[in-house]
């Protein structure tokens, strides 16, 4: 498993990509969404299904028992009583899509984009790193999120 997470962190540090935009230039277009295998489609359907209903219980249930949320501004959170602390305030409308994923026997991975309003370009992106035993579902041991913001 170290391997595999080892690969991940040098495809996100030096795989090509697309140009970035320079400051104060256009921004690059989005990239397009890929499709996910139906056992990953369900962890993003689910945490969508969760985040809408408000259910910061049934968002941490998505995670392993010693999952960390890593939300942009605030300090990490660890372990499905500090998630569904973290998200107890959370809800609302959402939309995920996957940018791309990859997926071992046991161990994965999605990134994405999302945003609040069906139609509309992402207003953040995210990491989902994930895990699962055997035959079993795909947990998230990881979520790591930020806005796109606006450039200036």
């Amino acid at each position: 498993m170290t391997k595999f997470f080892t690969a991940l962190a040098a495809l996100l540090i030096i795989a090509p990509g697309r140009a970035l935009a320079q400051p104060g230039g256009p921004l690059p277009p989005p990239l397009p969404s890929v499709a996910l295998p139906p056992e990953l489609a369900r962890v993003l359907r689910d945490y969508e299904r969760e985040w809408q209903a408000r259910s910061a219980t049934g968002l941490a249930a998505l995670f392993v028992a010693d999952g960390f949320v890593l939300q942009s501004g605030k300090p990490p959170v660890r372990g499905r009583a500090g998630i569904a602390e973290a998200y107890r305030v959370a809800g609302g409308s959402l939309m995920l899509r996957a940018l791309a994923f990859e997926a071992g026997e046991t161990a994965g991975y999605i990134i994405g984009g999302y945003t609040y309003t069906a139609g509309s370009a992402d207003v953040g992106k995210f990491i989902l790193l994930l895990r699962r035993e055997s035959g079993g579902p795909w947990r998230i041991v990881a979520d790591m999120d930020n806005g796109n913001g606006s450039r200036q």
